[in-house]
């Protein structure tokens, strides 16, 4: 007996729901082909997958042209990785859609999973993202490690009043095609990863759904730009792009008459402050937010004990207790403390992985 898939709220007779999987590249020829079989392997009945290749000058072009078919392709000049996905999503027609990252992989019931939770009022739903090394092997914790679920209502709250909330990176998220015609394409004032400026807006512009469950993979390995420890002027540069990307938010959100997160919401970022601290240290000179200092940044952190949201208290007094050792240590110790907090973890990461 055959059976019909309907979309949530759906009547029989319409047709469910397109998902547009969106995959821009550059360089990861060696990834690539993964993530783009688990974007057709998807168990959903409409699923369109669009591989932009960002001016790549390796075996990309290939590994594209072996699904042909199967795929729409998109070849442009090196452009970043906004210039692609505003690319890919002019070519779009899903109401439903992702932003896969060339070197991560979707778990084939990502799509069902999140139909089931989808809504007229979802901006984007999230699921959690396993951790896996070059050769596709699980390892360390899931992304986010939820403590518990949080509602939509929690989330808006918390992203208003500090900026952030528990969220997967980009491959992790189905966004709603009416949350990003608002503001795609995304110009050059705005960051130059695509997801800073969705996941800041999603909460501040509808629901965001999470999902406690790990359908994505987020690959780990050598090319990718996370061990923030490697540069000293890293952590300078992760502030000021969190100054960039709150302050698209505010522009976005007072040009379509949407409640504006709360002020200075930016300060009460928990990590975010882990960052100042470590830029106020490591760079001083450079340290990019106007008016903060070791002494403003400590009297954050000694509130963030007391400013409940998604982390318990023991992580919040550990967190403020290492801001607070970072700030007032001699140099060679602080340069010591953040090591340990940003480079070793990866680290362990590593040998983990060859281990």
């Amino acid at each position: 007996m055959q059976t019909e898939t309907v979309r949530p709220g759906a009547t029989s007779s319409q047709a469910p729901m397109r998902f547009s999987v969106l995959v821009a590249n550059y360089n990861y020829d060696r990834f690539l082909g993964r993530a783009i079989e688990s974007a057709l392997a998807l168990d959903w009945p409409d699923v369109e997958v669009i591989v932009v290749d960002d001016g790549s000058t390796d075996n990309s072009c290939e590994v594209i042209d072996s699904f042909a078919g199967s795929v729409t392709a998109i070849y442009q000049n090196n452009g970043g990785q906004r210039s692609a996905n505003n690319t890919a999503f002019a070519h779009a027609t899903g109401e439903v859609v992702v932003f896969l990252d060339a070197d991560d992989v979707l778990d084939p019931g990502f799509a069902r999973a999140v139909a089931a939770a989808w809504s007229p009022t979802v901006t984007k739903v999230q699921v959690q993202m396993q951790l896996i090394d070059a050769e596709d092997r699980p390892f360390g914790d899931l992304i986010p490690n939820f403590a518990f679920r949080p509602e939509p209502a929690q989330i808006s709250a918390w992203s208003r009043n500090s900026t952030e909330y528990p969220t997967p990176p980009g491959s992790g998220n189905a966004y709603a095609r009416r949350f990003l015609d608002q503001f795609f394409p995304i110009g050059e004032e705005h960051d130059d990863a695509t997801d800073s400026t969705c996941l800041a807006l999603a909460p501040l512009m509808g629901d965001v759904v999470t999902i406690v469950q790990p359908l994505v993979k987020y690959r780990q390995h050598g090319a990718n730009d996370s061990n923030l420890g490697t540069r000293s002027d890293n952590f300078g540069r992760e502030v000021a792009r969190a100054m960039r990307r709150q302050k698209s938010a505010e522009d976005i959100c007072e040009r379509l008459g949407v409640e504006l997160p709360r002020p200075n919401s930016l300060r009460r970022s928990r990590h975010l402050l882990q960052l100042r601290a470590a830029s106020l240290r490591m760079e001083p000179a450079s340290h990019p937010l106007p008016g903060d200092g070791r002494i403003t940044a400590g009297m954050d952190a000694i509130r963030s004990v007391f400013r409940k949201n998604f982390d318990p208290l023991k992580k919040r007094v550990v967190v403020a207790g290492w801001v607070l050792a970072v700030l007032a240590a001699p140099a060679p110790l602080a340069r010591t403390l953040i090591r340990k907090r940003f480079t070793e973890r990866f680290e362990n990461q590593e040998a983990a992985r060859t281990g």
